[in-house]
């Protein structure tokens, strides 16, 4: 499961009760986009609220593809963020902070540790794939970033 299925909106009973409809938790739900990010329901939200969703949306759903944002762009982008900000030194509690006060989401801490140890994980198995393959300057870059998540 990808950690973008973990990530849920903060105060999601206040924001389903200003937008007088319900979506689900998960942030990157199908319906959860359709409904945040439309016109209408961002004039429904207060100032606070309407600020961070249109934060999410600049940063996030920015994107060129003709199923926007359906395309899986704004998840990749996420996944992107949640790594900057380890490798600026956050801790999984840290991050989980972070991107509440950024954007109103929040995740478990436990569930971006995994995250990021599979992270992890993965590009130790790049590096060795690549030095097996014979591109040591993959291998290195795979490394310089395992080194920046540790």
């Amino acid at each position: 499961m990808a950690i973008t299925d973990k990530i849920y909106v903060k105060n999601h009973r206040q924001l389903a009760s200003q937008l007088e409809t319900s979506f689900p938790k998960g942030a990157f739900k199908g319906a959860t986009l359709d409904i945040l990010f439309q016109g209408e329901g961002l004039a429904k939200l207060n100032e606070a609220s309407r600020d961070r969703v249109l934060e999410f949306a600049e940063d996030f759903l920015d994107c060129d593809c003709q199923a926007n944002p359906h395309c899986g762009c704004a998840e990749r982008k996420f996944t992107r963020y949640l790594l900057e900000l380890r490798e600026q030194g956050l801790g999984p509690q840290g991050v989980v902070d972070v991107m509440g006060d950024d954007y109103m989401l929040y995740a478990y801490p436990g569930d971006v540790r995994n995250f990021l140890d599979d992270s992890i994980r993965t590009l130790e198995a790049v590096e060795a794939l690549a030095e097996v393959d014979g591109q040591g300057d993959v291998a290195a870059k795979a490394r310089q970033k395992r080194d920046d998540l540790v």
